[in-house]
């Protein structure tokens, strides 16, 4: 990589390892400075710099070598920015994966990541049991009691290689060179959600991190040393990655880690406790916590300055109650696995909702159709980007490399349009569009009209076929509690969206289920409702 052409002045060496992401806010005297909160303790970067390097030694010790991959399937806990900035220090390749797959999906994690250690939260060790004996490049496993609530007991088929987090960096050094690695190595590896297919590993650079601290968490997130962030959005999602600790390490800031599983009463805790000054959340999880009248500003943090929201997009309505309710914006943003983070949002001094903004300093977008001819203004087409952030490509998926990495360029399965003023507004993933009367149909927009009906929760809009085979808008809706499902409620609701649509996107069918089948980051799964 050339620093000299890298966008919107961003400068990274050509010899550059992430790990100065912490290492140089003790080098400049913020040792003593919190990083990590979480309920009963709190890490410091001079304790986090020496807990990474213990962690890089080690692995080290346990026979990591350069390039190879360590999988980590922890909850949020200390321990996991400890063995991930730990292995990127020695030039492996940290694995954070989801901590709520199923047993055969760890097992095709490590074969295909050819995994050299695990380490793995003890609550969750049970779903490895099945499939540790006979791994063909696994040769050792670390067991992390922090989150965990209760402990795995009994012997596993890997008792011989299993080993204890802290008794682990006990016996370790404290003092740990960065390895020689290139701004272009390999740092680490993000699994796609996998909810099409297998999983696609998304290989991530050492310069990816700092990228996109500096485009999106100082130019447009405006993060500070003062800050505290709480992130719902757990580590081993990109969108939490760089919420909970690229961003605040990028300026010497704190970040809340929780554990365990982010409901709304869990979120207000935590709210209410640590008094962050900046949320991140997904539309869903706001829309969840604007349900209970009884959460608003007092009751959470007064500290609040702004939120942030990811994953999918933000209606406009629940931005619009948050904003009365909580007294601050939410940035609405799209990234993606494959570009890191997030690069394109709202900005703070420039709320559009409705809109998802306009492009992140250092990113290009276009907006194409099916021959990949550029749209014109106000056209539906597929979005691509480019910029500093984007993956190598997938790992041994070459295939799927070649259809979303293209000259330079991620396209990234969803469609756009610009509008007039020259904001980005989101029209639904690629797959999830809906051709009703001859016409695209998006399912964001008539779940944007059904979700400020006051008796909507939650909603989900996919394709159903009619008497005649043809393709017509149906809903799922969730509906607030105390309210009723009746025929008369979603004739109600027909008739509401019919108010506000073109005729040929009211929903034809609207059915009453008791919550949206959902990814762990939140993501609504469409194919499932199909």
């Amino acid at each position: 990589m050339n620093p000299g052409a890298l966008p919107s002045g961003l400068r990274i060496p050509r010899d550059y390892n992430a790990s100065e992401l912490i290492d140089r806010n003790v080098a400049e005297g913020q040792g003593k400075k919190p990083a990590l909160r979480e309920p009963g303790s709190v890490t410091t970067y001079a304790e986090l710099s020496e807990r990474m390097n213990r962690a890089g030694n080690a692995l080290r010790a346990m026979g990591v070598q350069m390039e190879q991959r360590v999988l980590l399937c922890l909850l949020d806990s200390v321990d996991l920015p400890t063995f991930f900035w730990g292995a990127i220090k020695i030039g492996a390749v940290p694995v954070p994966v989801n901590t709520m797959l199923s047993s055969k999906d760890y097992d095709f994690l490590l074969r295909d990541s050819r995994a050299r250690v695990l380490v793995v939260s003890a609550s969750l060790l049970e779903k490895f049991q099945p499939i540790l004996e006979g791994q063909p490049f696994l040769k050792a496993v670390v067991v992390s009691e922090r989150g965990a609530e209760t402990q795995t007991a009994g012997h596993t088929p890997a008792e011989s290689l299993r080993v204890q987090v802290e008794s682990l960096l006990a016996s370790a050094s404290p003092q740990l060179e960065a390895a020689p690695t290139t701004c272009d190595d390999v740092a680490f590896w993000l699994y796609s959600s996998g909810s099409t297919g297998s999983p696609k590993g998304a290989v991530h650079l050492q310069s990816h991190l700092n990228a996109t601290a500096e485009l999106y968490g100082q130019r447009v997130l405006g993060i500070r040393p003062d800050d505290v962030v709480f992130s719902a959005a757990k580590l081993f999602f990109a969108y939490g990655l760089g919420n909970a600790m690229t961003f605040p390490f990028s300026v010497g800031a704190s970040s809340v880690l929780l554990a365990e599983r982010p409901t709304p009463a869990a979120v207000m805790r935590v709210l209410r406790e640590f008094q962050p000054t900046l949320f991140c959340g997904v539309p869903t999880l706001f829309a969840s916590i604007l349900a209970d009248p009884a959460n608003d500003r007092a009751h959470g943090s007064p500290q609040l300055r702004l939120c942030v929201s990811a994953g999918e997009t933000l209606p406009r309505e629940i931005g619009e109650r948050w904003k009365e309710r909580f007294g601050v914006d939410i940035l609405d943003g799209l990234g993606s696995t494959e570009m890191l983070h997030i690069f394109l949002s709202l900005r703070p001094d420039d709320i559009r909702y409705g809109t998802t903004g306009q492009p992140v300093p250092g990113y290009e977008l276009s907006i194409v159709d099916e021959e990949d001819r550029p749209v014109k203004g106000g056209e539906l087409g597929e979005l691509k980007v480019r910029g500093p952030s984007a993956a190598a490509g997938y790992w041994n998926n070459r295939p799927k490399s070649l259809s979303t990495f293209r000259g330079g360029w991620t396209f990234t399965g969803d469609k756009y349009l610009q509008n007039p003023e020259g904001y980005y507004v989101y029209c639904g993933r690629s797959d999830d569009m809906i051709k009703a009367s001859g016409q695209w149909v998006s399912p964001a927009e008539v779940e944007s009209v059904l979700i400020s009906h006051p008796s909507v929760l939650e909603v989900a809009v996919v394709g159903q076929a009619d008497e005649n085979n043809l393709l017509k808008p149906k809903a799922f809706v969730v509906l607030r509690s105390g309210i009723q499902a009746s025929s008369e409620l979603a004739a109600e609701l027909q008739a509401f969206a019919k108010g506000r649509l073109s005729p040929h996107k009211y929903p034809r069918w609207v059915e009453f289920i008791e919550a949206l089948p959902k990814t762990a980051t939140g993501k609504i799964q469409r194919f499932k409702l199909r």
